[in-house]
């Protein structure tokens, strides 16, 4: 079968229009019901959805779905300046081009102003990619202005704020007005047509998007928040319109023609003022992925053909040489060819101490140089960068659905329909069964129960928590890949971690040197043992050179170097014969390896028995080194284990949770460390292969279980596990396999992660809570059930001020995990 064919394609789709749970229902569905969707997720809180499409799929008709359920696609437009084109036949290549990308709706190329129109969805495509195709086909582009998505997405945030502020202030002064002429017996104020006139304007102007909202919905046979509020409001406002201008009507039948137009005003006004607040409390749930596209750096300082030009860093190609003065944010990823500084990576990591940069370290876009000059080449751009990817991640993770939510989705999808029920058999009971019937008080309290209902903390209560989860992890160096592994993460109940890498620092390093021969100083030891291991390419003797580079001990010159067979090293070293060390001559060739070479070589190494014998048990590795066929010195070298990894594992231990090293060391080596570390149990010998094994057996016996890893060899382990969690130094295989990334390489950023995740899920629970207590609480009070027994009723205009500050609530609930502290 062809791979294009059952290729699988993620799409984010921005949505507008969405005005509580039952319109995201709406959208999810239609597009489900698509053959070339795999699934769909349509995030209320986020306003975007995510689609999953295979084989051969169009934007353009992703778009009509939508549109066809009454809601629309955010979509943006870009002007190119094309260069190259000579006749008719040039731009129609263009405009082909150009509509070849994904995400492209409409493409308009003009032969004679050398210019190309084009609409595409931003969260799909980019002016990048539209230059691109363009110089794909053998024209040059460039793009006018490229606003990101993020400046988009925030013209938008603002247009609709600003909507709703306007609405808010008409309807406020309009509805104070109405209120006190309708309350109080005031000359002007309590003229009925006056205060027709007012109504009418707040009906059909601010409470005109409820009404759009309604129809919308009820072109699709649907039902939503707007439909409730639309059959509420016009049923007070309509019955005052018939009072005022027909009072006859009322009069024949004994009754006397009051109006409600205050409600219908007040009613709006209330609700607009809750999305007023809900919109601004939605816009700081998202307020990390903000900070984070705020890294994104808009120009670069590149060199070519000698000459340095600052260029967008849209411009910069893989290989160019990128210069970075101090103060300067680095633009894209690559590798330092040049210079020495230090780099502020908080905004990667977390953590506020700077990191020391030197030739051949990696750096990354979107971090600070500090100090010097940087020569850099350009590795990552665009999209492959580290900050761009994660972005993504955070954007994804927002925009999926924890398994959670199913719940409430279920309920939100017959909340609307059951709600209309309750208020026509509300209506009816209260003008048919009384002895007296009231048509009005039976309208109050369908009115009341139209209003108070709110389907929007159900759909809140979920996304918004999930949004500032992840927003804080992210701030935290936690990257979090779905809901569903933030949820997954709250149910851990055993963690398995690899040893290398994750528990220790995965580096070999000298913790001990034991100099046998007393008229040898150690730091002379250890230059002459660094000074010949520089030539050699073994981790143990790297180990040995960076312990005297830290010492800033001086290296010898190497006068001859030989491999030995079975593992180890021969040479001499200039300026040593000769040398005199508390009266002794060194001479002589100077031999570091294992024991078992000095064995074969026949040199004696009882002497360091004793001390071979400790530093074997402590699960250390052991280097010796003879001058002149005598020992003289014994290095003791290990992986060591993280300063904060007994910490953090006492934590999870603390959270109780067991805690289980695997490695493929042996017994006495693993269990040293392992008892060290404070691990609950230790798994040795335990092959790369046999990890999977492993993970299969916790999960068998019920437990759910996640594995921490950050090698190539811990992949399958890692997908396998409920939760797989990657150590963000480890290799990329390993992360993209992962759930959930520690882009620290620190096990405390686990105990944040788990911690995390338990706050965010209870958050939820609360938000789930409140949001069916409320409306389980509220109907019935709207629906009169406490004057049956003498009560009072509600006022449908403290109805609506419930369920304006019901959604506020959920999200300021939300909200409250940007305060909470992370780890125990």
């Amino acid at each position: 079968m062809d791979d294009a064919a059952t290729s699988i394609t993620s799409v984010t789709i921005p949505v507008k229009g969405m005005t509580c749970a039952v319109c995201s229902q709406a959208v999810e569905k239609a597009l489900k019901g698509q053959a070339c969707v795999k699934d769909a997720n349509v995030n209320f809180a986020t306003e975007k959805a995510v689609v999953e499409m295979e084989g051969d799929w169009s934007a353009a008709n992703m778009i009509d779905v939508i549109r066809a359920e009454g809601y629309d696609v955010a979509l943006t437009t870009a002007d190119l300046r094309v260069t190259g084109m000579t006749c008719a036949a040039c731009s129609s290549a263009v405009e082909r081009s150009l509509l070849s990308v994904k995400g492209v709706i409409e493409a308009s190329v003009n032969l004679a102003t050398q210019r190309a129109r084009v609409q595409y969805i931003s969260t799909v495509a980019g002016a990048g990619d539209l230059v691109k195709a363009v110089k794909d086909a053998g024209y040059g582009a460039e793009a006018d202005s490229d606003k990101s998505t993020s400046d988009r997405e925030k013209e938008a945030r603002n247009k609709e704020f600003g909507s709703l502020r306007l609405h808010l202030i008409v309807s406020g002064v309009m509805g104070a007005f109405i209120a006190l002429g309708g309350m109080a017996n005031v000359p002007g104020l309590s003229n009925r047509y006056f205060m027709f006139a007012m109504a009418t304007v707040v009906q059909f102007w601010p409470g005109l998007r409820f009404y759009r909202g309604a129809l919308s919905a009820a072109r699709h046979l649907n039902a939503n928040m707007n439909t409730l509020i639309a059959i509420g409001t016009s049923a007070a406002y309509f019955y005052s319109v018939l009072a005022t201008f027909f009072p006859t009507l009322f009069e024949r039948s004994g009754v006397i023609a009051h109006v409600y137009y205050d409600t219908s005003a007040v009613i709006i006004t209330l609700i607009i003022l809750g999305k007023f607040l809900e919109a601004r409390a939605k816009g700081s749930t998202s307020e990390a992925i903000r900070k984070l596209i705020g890294l994104q750096s808009r120009t670069a300082l590149v060199v070519r053909d000698g000459v340095e030009r600052e260029i967008s860093v849209d411009d910069v190609i893989s290989g160019d040489l990128v210069l970075v003065r101090p103060g300067g944010r680095i633009a894209v990823d690559g590798v330092m060819v040049d210079g020495e500084s230090s780099v502020d990576e908080s905004m990667l990591t977390g953590e506020s101490l700077p990191v020391e940069k030197r030739r051949g370290d990696n750096l990354f876009g979107g971090t600070v140089n500090l100090l010097g000059v940087l020569h850099m080449r350009a590795t990552k751009i665009g999209r492959e960068s580290t900050l761009a990817m994660i972005i993504k991640l955070i954007e994804d993770a927002q925009g999926s659905k924890a398994p959670i939510q199913r719940f409430a989705d279920k309920v939100a999808s017959v909340f609307v329909p059951a709600v209309l029920a309750i208020s026509i058999v509300t209506f009816a009971a209260w003008y048919f069964l009384p002895s007296k019937p009231s048509f009005t008080f039976a309208m109050m309290n369908f009115i009341s129960v139209l209003i108070i209902a709110c389907p929007c903390a159900l759909g809140l209560a979920t996304p918004t928590a999930i949004m500032v989860g992840t927003g804080r992890g992210a701030m935290r160096g936690i990257l979090i890949k779905d809901a569903g592994a933030l949820e997954n993460a709250y149910r851990i109940r055993s963690v398995i971690m690899d040893k290398t890498g994750t528990i220790t620092t995965g580096k070999p390093s000298v913790t001990d040197v034991r100099v046998l021969d007393c008229s040898l100083p150690e730091d002379l030891a250890l230059t002459m043992a660094a000074s010949l291991e520089k030539n050699s390419e073994h981790p143990l003797g790297k180990a040995i050179v960076g312990l005297a580079m830290q010492k800033g001990l001086p290296l010898m010159d190497t006068e001859s170097f030989s491999s030995i067979t079975g593992g180890g090293i021969r040479g001499r070293l200039k300026g040593v014969d000769g040398l005199l060390v508390n009266g002794d001559l060194v001479n002589g060739d100077i031999i570091i390896g294992s024991i078992n070479m000095f064995t074969g070589e026949g040199i004696n190494v009882s002497a360091a028995s004793q001390v071979i014998d400790t530093f074997s048990g402590e699960a250390k590795s052991v280097m010796l080194m003879a001058i002149g066929g005598e020992l003289k010195a014994v290095f003791a070298i290990a992986d060591t284990i993280k300063e904060t990894s007994p910490a953090a594992i006492k934590a999870l231990k603390a959270m109780g949770i067991e805690v289980v090293m695997v490695t493929g060391d042996n017994a006495v080596v693993a269990e040293a460390i392992g008892q060290k570390a404070g691990v609950d149990r230790v798994l040795a010998n335990v092959l790369p292969g046999q990890k999977l094994d492993v993970i299969r057996q916790f999960k068998a016996a019920g437990s759910i279980t996640a594995m921490v890893g950050d090698g190539i060899n811990d992949a399958p382990a890692l997908a396998e596990a409920d939760v797989g969690i990657a150590i963000g130094t480890g290799t990329d295989i390993a992360i993209e396999a992962s759930d959930i990334t520690l882009i620290k390489g620190d096990l405390m950023s686990l105990v944040e992660a788990i911690h995390l995740s338990r706050l965010t899920i209870g958050t939820i629970k609360q938000n789930l809570f409140w949001a069916f207590f409320y409306n389980v609480l509220g109907i019935p009070v709207a629906a009169g059930v406490l004057a049956v027994f003498g009560g009072p009723t509600l006022n449908p205009m403290f109805a609506s001020l419930a369920m304006a500050f019901s959604s506020v609530s959920v999200v300021s609930n939300s909200l409250r995990l940007k305060k909470k502290r992370l780890g125990l």
